[in-house]
């Protein structure tokens, strides 16, 4: 999965030839699972037809504030564009444009969103090699860059002129690829490693039944995700699950018991930063498994349940520089429970949740947390998708990592 799946990206053409480029940038992004919605300035589309572009983009593509010879038409609101992206880039950007950008003139839609934009900027410059090279333009690029815009540089090659040289805008190929490194490299978590349990435990009575709970694994599952869009390689230690997770971060260990989940977490435990257990591990086991199919009998059946080994705080006992957090799902005096648990297991922080919370708990799309840190400061959350849960533990420990 490309660190740019689900990012919402505004591309601005200008006038220059590169711009038939862009029907193959568009695609490369649609490609990579991002939003991608178009301005054009009114002379690029002489080079590219919007039409093209809106079709491979699935958007409408905006050039102007509004048509004028649509009475009916309304305002194209350049803040609400420029807000609304978590990247702009501009391919190609003409030496007009970048000039224009550099000193804040704003005649058209596309610099009105630039001068909007809250968001990272991108800019791909295209021009001849003397145009590229002229002190104006390079005094815009120095500009630009000292604004925090972000140059991906011109490539030599054939002009359009029919010269060669220096100002070839970058193929969109090594734009994508510019780009996702760049987001990556800055990416908070990049660099570290984290270890995430999710799921059930199962603990066999006999080869056909077993002890388990009602856990799906989403909530481990989406931390797993954030962390791992966040740039750190997760380790996610899955209890039987039908949850799916597809990402080049992510490395899936599948168990099925306690015991093997206990070992799993332990071998990967000393070789990283942060561990998340969030994995709804059996309490209790089997003493003794049967090695037949136990057969039906009018009498009552007794299984004595022996106690599994506490993965959480075997964790805690031996951690040195991991920052270590817990889950507890309590129907009881929650909060009391929860600080208990990190004493006694000495985590770094707990996230509470309560069956008792409409919507939180097992196998719900939503949940309902209280984060608590060692000094027992506690932070409680509404009621919020899974996803957006994940977000906010992650967040907070990127905050605990930092203070």
């Amino acid at each position: 999965m490309s660190v740019l799946s689900g990012k919402k990206i505004l591309l601005g053409i200008t006038a220059g030839i590169a711009a038939y480029k862009t029907a193959s940038l568009v695609r490369l992004l649609i490609k990579l699972d991002a939003d991608v919605k178009v301005i054009m300035t009114p002379a690029s589309k002489d080079f590219i037809t919007p039409l093209t572009l809106s079709t491979l983009s699935k958007n409408p593509v905006n050039s102007t504030f509004y048509d004028k010879e649509d009475e009916n038409e309304v305002w194209n609101n350049h803040v609400d564009l420029g807000l609304w992206a978590d990247y702009f880039l501009i391919a190609p950007a003409t030496a007009n444009t970048l000039a224009k950008m550099a000193n804040g003139i704003c005649d058209n839609l596309l610099l009105a969103t630039y001068l909007s934009a809250k968001c990272p900027v991108y800019f791909a410059p295209a021009m001849d090699l003397d145009m590229y090279k002229h002190p104006s333009t390079i005094e815009s690029l120095s500009k630009l860059q000292s604004f925090k815009n972000i140059m991906i540089p011109a490539t030599s090659g054939e002009l359009a002129s029919g010269l060669v040289g220096e100002g070839r805008m970058a193929e969109p190929e090594d734009i994508v690829s510019f780009i996702e490194k760049d987001v990556f490299s800055k990416l908070p978590l990049k660099g570290k490693k984290v270890l995430i349990t999710a799921g059930p435990t199962y603990e066999a009575i006999d080869p056909v039944r077993f002890i388990g709970n009602h856990s799906s694994g989403k909530m481990g599952f989406a931390i797993a995700k954030t962390a791992a869009n966040l740039g750190a390689e997760v380790y996610l230690i899955s209890g039987p699950s039908h949850q799916q997770i597809k990402h080049s971060l992510i490395h899936r260990i599948n168990v099925v018991s306690a015991e093997e989940m206990y070992a799993e977490a332990h071998n990967y435990f000393k070789d990283v930063d942060i561990a998340i257990l969030s994995a709804a591990v059996a309490d209790y086991k089997p003493k003794n498994v049967v090695d037949q199919k136990i057969k039906k009998k009018d009498a009552s059946l007794t299984i004595e349940l022996a106690p599994t080994k506490d993965i959480l705080a075997s964790l805690g006992a031996i951690k040195k520089q991991q920052f270590l957090v817990g889950f507890a799902l309590e129907t009881n005096n929650e909060l009391e429970n929860a600080k208990n648990k990190i004493k006694r297991k000495n985590l770094d922080a707990i996230v509470l949740n309560s069956l008792r919370d409409k919507g939180a708990g097992f196998a719900t799309n939503t949940n309902k947390i209280t984060i608590i840190d060692k000094d027992f400061n506690e932070k409680p959350f509404n009621l919020k998708s899974k996803n957006e849960v994940a977000k906010d533990i992650i967040n907070e420990i990127i905050i605990k990592l930092h203070a």
